[in-house]
């Protein structure tokens, strides 16, 4: 009778530790994002950062035996790298220059509604029950409430650039459709070499962007300041590597539904960091509309618990990294 109980224990702190990292690494991706972008190019810094990534991913699964993928594997991997990373995540790189870290964190928090309905309107997609439309309506309402009144407030007196808080959210839809695309695109058994796939594609994606952009010509190693490489080291090593590493454990370790409790926690996380550690604003307005969108999060999840929506093996929205999902 000790032996089963011994066997079990380890297990189950193996995946409260996965889950506290989940939670706190890649809700604390948002902040090293906002720290990194502060004197490194975005699309230049999310470039490099998923390449080395990418790369130690790569050569790990290798390692313990992937095969090489196939050249279908590789263009699938492009699409959805181009999808999930340069769109999604390169939307909330880009957007921390302007929008404050937490606030990009609770509108990358409605990925699991443009999920639900990419994948309602996609050719045989499913139809979603009551309390999914329940929480699409919830979820569109905290939206307009976190980002509309500025929209129509008199010039000069905005608080929030309407237009740079938008990018996020068309980020969103793209991270959205690419984890949609990568549920029945060609790809590895292996999820590190999957992953690590969708990183060289997209960090090679993203540098063409930066080139295009002309951020190499502006760009000096000397002027990186120590906060800015600070966050792009968490960023590689925690966001990329410890935060995927502790997701994919629970994938296999727990349901996808637990697993994906993530995308309703990590926003929690970065507006609590944001406002602690980078003095950004946290408002009643906030407050409410972070309780309504988590709350639609939530209900869509949890009414999706038998039939989830799984996000694609890949780095965070998080950050942004989905996201039922992007590491951040």
């Amino acid at each position: 009778m000790t032996a089963p109980r011994s066997s079990a224990t380890p297990h189950r702190r193996h995946v409260i530790a996965a889950f506290a990292a989940l939670y706190i690494i890649w809700g604390s991706t948002y902040l090293a994002i906002h720290y990194a972008v502060a004197t490194i190019p975005p699309f230049l810094m999310g470039g490099t950062r998923f390449i080395i990534a990418g790369l130690i991913l790569y050569a790990f699964a290798r390692q313990r035996g992937a095969v090489a993928p196939t050249s279908a594997q590789w263009r699938a991997a492009l699409v959805t790298g181009i999808l999930l990373l340069v769109g999604g995540n390169g939307a909330v790189i880009w957007s921390e220059q302007h929008v404050a870290s937490g606030l990009v964190a609770l509108l990358v928090a409605i990925v699991p509604l443009w999920m639900v309905t990419l994948d309602w309107l996609r050719p045989g997609g499913t139809r979603p029950g009551a309390a999914v439309f329940l929480g699409l309506a919830l979820g569109l309402i905290g939206l307009v409430l976190l980002i509309g009144p500025d929209a129509i407030a008199p010039r000069g007196t905005a608080r929030i650039n309407v237009w740079a808080a938008l990018v996020p959210v068309a980020g969103s839809l793209l991270w959205a459709a690419g984890s949609i695309f990568s549920r029945y695109a060609p790809r590895p058994s292996s999820a590190q070499m999957a992953t690590g796939m969708q990183m060289l594609t997209g960090g090679a994606a993203f540098l063409v962007v930066s080139v295009m952009a002309g951020e190499p010509r502006h760009f000096s190693v000397a002027a990186v300041a120590a906060a800015s490489w600070l966050g792009y080291l968490y960023l590689v090593t925690f966001g990329s590597l410890l935060g995927f590493t502790a997701y994919i454990y629970l994938l296999g370790a727990t349901t996808p539904a637990k697993a994906a409790t993530y995308a309703y926690v990590n926003p929690v996380v970065a507006v609590i960091l944001g406002w602690a550690v980078a003095g950004e604003p946290f408002t009643p307005r906030m407050l409410v509309a972070a309780v309504i969108i988590l709350g639609a999060v939530a209900l869509i999840t949890l009414a999706n618990a038998k039939r989830p929506l799984e996000a694609p093996t890949s780095a965070r929205q998080p950050e942004a990294e989905g996201r039922r999902v992007t590491a951040a």
